[in-house]
């Protein structure tokens, strides 16, 4: 809330309880010239009934009288005036000590102030919201490094387990010897794929990620990491197809389009069915580009398709340390994708699973 509209506000309530003040002080007035015009001489046959003497006072000093109903009147006005004003201001300061309060209860106050108590139950909705945001990136965050620290945990035994092997072992014949260097060959790179997982959770801040746009042959892009990814796919028993024009020519980075594409590949290989085929389509019209990453395997169930893209999130409810990530390979991918003003959808189609990007061709620049 800005200031000036803070002070009028204020002024507002301050010239409704005034307003109230004139009201009551034109009332009082006219009570008091109904029962001068209507009962004076009822009420002077009483009060004269009652003590001739107040009687015979009041007439000599009628003037006083008169004063002192006036004094007395405003007196008791202007104090329910102050009364009120002040208890206004009390019950919007009291407020504000509720906006720290994490519960669902809702801030009431008068009628006068209901835009306070609006903008204050505003501000604490946010804080509430806030604060869980807080408590549950901090949660996922201290879940990833537990996971992180197990899965470099394993493969790390593995390689001090067989490089022992190899010091201890005196005899141990060459076949051997290359079975344990390829084992531990194998662990070492599985340990820099995790720290360089641990670097991408420091490095990236995806909210100011730069990029450098430049005109790249997306369909050449898919074929170089189809290619890069074969012994990936050969290991896991997998093929991959892709169906694309020999040129579609995008204005985007290159090198950011390529990461979010090897992150969508690797995802699939991860989690296919063995002996399928990884089915990727690049369509193009004047407009857009589409590209869907389609793979077999286990259903995602529908409450993780709206998740599956959030930071630090993992899916992969088995923990395989083979396979499970930084939980930042999707995140990563929708926001490049975003910074092409493009989208990025999850669904099980039937028995696949599809990832789809559209990218518009005339992607404004962030």
């Amino acid at each position: 809330m800005k200031i000036d509209e803070l002070i009028n506000k204020k002024v507002r309530i301050f010239l409704s309880l005034l307003g109230n003040l004139v009201i009551a002080i034109i009332i009082s007035i006219i009570v008091y010239f109904v029962l001068v015009l209507f009962f004076e001489d009822t009420l002077s046959q009483l009060v004269s009934r009652v003590n001739y003497d107040l009687y015979a006072w009041i007439v000599q000093n009628r003037e006083i009288v008169e004063c002192m109903y006036i004094a007395i009147v405003l007196g008791i006005i202007i104090f329910r005036f102050i009364s009120k004003y002040i208890n206004r201001i009390n019950q919007v300061y009291n407020s504000l000590d509720l906006i720290l309060k994490e519960d669902n209860e809702t801030i009431k106050l008068p009628s006068e102030v209901n835009e306070f108590a609006e903008k204050i139950n505003e501000i604490k909705y946010k804080y509430i919201s806030s604060k869980n945001s807080q408590r549950e990136a901090e949660q996922k965050k201290n879940d990833l490094i537990m996971y992180m620290a197990h899965d470099l945990k394993t493969p790390l035994t593995s390689i001090i387990g067989y490089l022992t092997l190899l010091l201890d072992e005196k005899d141990i014949s060459k076949q051997s010897q290359e079975k344990y260097i390829k084992i531990a060959l194998d662990k070492s790179l599985r340990v820099e794929e995790l720290t360089n997982q641990f670097f991408d959770i420091t490095r990236y801040n995806l909210h100011d990620m730069p990029i450098n746009k430049k005109e790249i042959n997306i369909s050449y892009l898919l074929e170089q990491l189809i290619d890069e990814c074969y012994p990936m796919l050969e290991e896991n028993h997998l093929k991959c197809n892709l169906e694309a024009p020999k040129m579609v020519i995008y204005d985007g980075d290159g090198d950011k389009l390529a990461r979010a594409f090897d992150n969508l590949l690797k995802n699939a290989i991860n989690y296919s069915y063995k002996n399928t085929t990884i089915n990727i389509e690049l369509q193009q019209d004047s407009n857009n580009i589409i590209i869907n990453f389609k793979n077999q395997g286990d259903k995602i169930p529908e409450y993780k398709l709206d998740k599956i893209f959030e930071k630090f999130y993992r899916g992969d409810d088995s923990r395989k340390s083979t396979t499970g990530g930084s939980g930042l390979g999707l995140a990563i991918t929708k926001e490049i994708v975003e910074l092409h003003n493009g989208n990025i959808r999850v669904k099980n189609d039937n028995e696949f699973i599809d990832f789809e990007i559209d990218l518009p061709r005339q992607a404004k620049d962030k």
